[in-house]
């Protein structure tokens, strides 16, 4: 499912128009952005919760020379289902 088709099943859903889903999706994801990046954590109770957690700088090999490479730190987003959309997915 793409960003189109995401807003196509809101408005049909919620009854809403193409345009209102599309501000509506367009404001989560911007809310939802903005919490991760100040280090909040998003629970949606019956969903799921997002967070931030930091993966630590690790070795790998480059798969066209072989030689050895440093892949540096970083955030990065976590996604961990509820307990209704775990039972929705079984």
């Amino acid at each position: 499912m793409n960003k189109a088709q995401l807003i196509d099943g809101m408005a049909e859903k919620a009854g809403l128009s193409k345009a209102d889903s599309k501000k509506a999706l367009e404001a989560f994801v911007a809310t939802v952005s903005d919490a991760l990046k100040a280090g909040d954590r998003i629970g949606l109770v019956g969903f799921g919760s997002f967070s931030i957690t930091e993966r630590g700088e690790r070795t790998g090999i480059n798969p066209r020379t072989k030689e050895s490479i440093t892949i540096p730190a970083k955030k990065v987003v976590k996604f961990k289902p509820g307990a209704e959309l775990d039972e929705i997915i079984k």
